[in-house]
């Protein structure tokens, strides 16, 4: 088959490489469409490499040249004699992760045991950690990471169900941690307002849930230096502001009349941001680090932000437990929103691809287009 392989940090290669065949619980899809995540520019550019040995030590490309991509849905072409609840023809998207369940290990790690799959003990993902991913003519996974879509024709839009999953993800993990400032009231103070720091794909899909899916009605402020990206932001529910032509501190005293914000969520990995942050919240807010990186500052910037005594969070990764199939359960209700129409994913997909032999082009250079805020691709 056909794949962008990932032979050297900057350097990717269209090869024939072998379609692995199903195992007896495996099912192999023809990639209809994949997404182009932040984490595979990470590691394009050699700025990440988790593919790593027995010792946590990274295994060079030169060794062993990765394909990259996690955000997949695909068309099932041919299943393992013990799958029976697909079939070829349907229409799937892919949970990317290998834990127990999708394993059928038995007794499960406590990880899996308590439904964070993310973390399972011997956890490995399909176009990050080594094993093949989406940027390929096939991919062969667990038939229970493989989720039926049930309605909808366009796989782009299918594909981005990993990224609204992590947010799901995050957002239970958010409302179940007892905080000083809650989402949901109950015994604490509610969150009065909300930042959003980036209004990437991660903060325009934060800003939809936070309305649509969780209900806040809070003021809810989102900070993006891109014009396009602060227009989506305004169209979902967010008051944004421009760090390009404003403090950002100055304008969310300003907003919030001095009180500043009662829940961080920082969706940029930007350094510069995260030195900002103790200015931002109030004491004992809730800030999530959701972006990855924040390079470029000491880690004497975390000084200020530890005196204020807020609740950190750091969660990764679309765990949520399973349904009775053994299927993830923070997929399945990420797809139905997705379906449903509830969260509006095709609106920021400003980029698709036709090939595998356009994938490189996507990787030197049009993400960092001033109109660019998603790519995918459809093979």
């Amino acid at each position: 088959m056909k794949a962008a392989v990932l032979v050297a940090p900057g350097r990717l290669e269209i090869r024939e490489v072998e379609s692995t065949a199903p195992g007896r619980r495996e099912v192999r899809l023809r990639v209809s469409a994949v997404g182009l995540c932040g984490t595979d520019l990470h590691i394009f550019a050699g700025h990440a490499n988790y593919n790593r040995d027995a010792r946590g030590r990274p295994i060079p490309l030169e060794c062993e040249p990765q394909i990259l991509g996690h955000e997949i849905a695909g068309v099932v072409a041919d299943v393992g004699p013990d799958v029976h609840d697909l079939a070829v023809g349907d229409r799937v998207v892919v949970d990317q992760g290998r834990n127990c369940v999708s394993q059928g290990r038995t007794p499960r790690c406590e990880y899996c045991a308590s439904g964070d799959s993310h973390q399972c003990e011997f956890y490995r993902e399909h176009g990050i950690t080594g094993l093949p991913g989406g940027f390929a003519e096939f991919v062969t996974v667990p038939a229970v990471n493989a989720i039926r879509i049930t309605g909808g024709d366009d796989a782009a839009i299918m594909a981005l169900t990993e990224p609204l999953a992590c947010v799901v993800h995050s957002a239970d993990v958010l409302t179940r941690t007892a905080a000083r400032y809650s989402l949901r009231g109950g015994s604490g103070a509610s969150v009065r307002c909300a930042l959003i720091c980036g209004a990437g794909p991660a903060g325009l899909l934060w800003t939809q849930y936070l309305r649509k899916g969780l209900g806040f009605d809070g003021l809810l402020l989102v900070s993006d230096p891109s014009p396009a990206k602060r227009a989506l932001a305004s169209r979902w529910g967010g008051v944004t502001i421009d760090p390009d032509g404003a403090d950002v501190v100055e304008a969310v005293h300003e907003r919030t009349q001095g009180r500043r914000a009662d829940l961080v969520i920082e969706a940029t990995g930007s350094g510069a941001v995260f030195a900002a942050l103790p200015r931002l919240v109030r004491k004992q807010a809730t800030v999530l680090l959701y972006g990855h990186g924040h390079a470029g500052v000491d880690l004497s910037v975390l000084n200020a932000l530890q005196f204020l005594e807020p609740t950190l969070l750091s969660p990764v990764g679309a765990s949520g437990g399973f349904e009775a199939d053994g299927r993830p359960s923070t997929y399945v209700r990420a797809l139905r929103l997705i379906e449903r129409g509830t969260i509006d994913v095709a609106s920021f997909i400003t980029h698709r691809y036709p090939s595998l032999d356009t994938v490189p082009r996507a990787f030197a250079g049009d993400s960092g287009a001033p109109e660019y805020i998603k790519g995918v691709v459809t093979p």
